[in-house]
């Protein structure tokens, strides 16, 4: 007995229907990877820059608090304490020393009747890897300041003006 013939058409098509060979599979993962170099430092590049406006943020609710703790005192609050209620005679504020979500912390550097300066700092990962972006500086002339890892000063990129 002779095996059954199939058509030509038939062949083929069960040839296409087998898969992908194994070069094509290592095509796709090469462009997989190259789009991946590219994207993976920019995304992470982005979230950096992005966690920069909770620095500028805090510092910001710090100049509010102060202005309003001047009102009151007559001076500016020297010291953050969230657990204990503003008091003029100790020169204190009752806000937080780490930003909203953590990624910052915030210290008042000098204080006293007439003025004031605060600094904002990364608190640990993954902030501590923003190397351009090291350190935040406002006070209370409105002057923003900021400086990268090396200590240079970089407040037009950090500060975005």
């Amino acid at each position: 007995m002779t095996a059954p013939h199939l058509p030509r058409a038939r062949q083929g098509r069960d040839r296409r229907d087998r898969g992908v060979t194994l070069i094509e599979l290592v095509v796709v993962a090469t462009v997989i990877a190259i789009l991946s170099m590219v994207a993976i430092p920019s995304y992470r590049s982005h979230v950096l820059r992005t966690h920069r406006t909770e620095a500028r943020a805090a510092l910001l609710a710090l100049a509010t608090a102060q202005e309003k703790f001047h009102l009151v005192c007559q001076r500016y609050a020297a010291e953050l304490d969230p657990e204990e209620a503003p008091d003029c005679d100790a020169a204190r504020l009752d806000l937080p020393s780490r930003s909203e979500r953590g990624l910052y912390s915030v210290r008042i550097t000098s204080a006293d009747a007439g003025s004031w300066t605060a600094e904002s700092s990364p608190s640990g990962e993954p902030q501590a890897a923003d190397r351009a972006c090291q350190s935040f500086e406002l006070a209370d002339t409105g002057r923003k300041r900021a400086w990268d890892a090396t200590g240079k000063d970089n407040s037009l990129e950090c500060w975005g003006r």
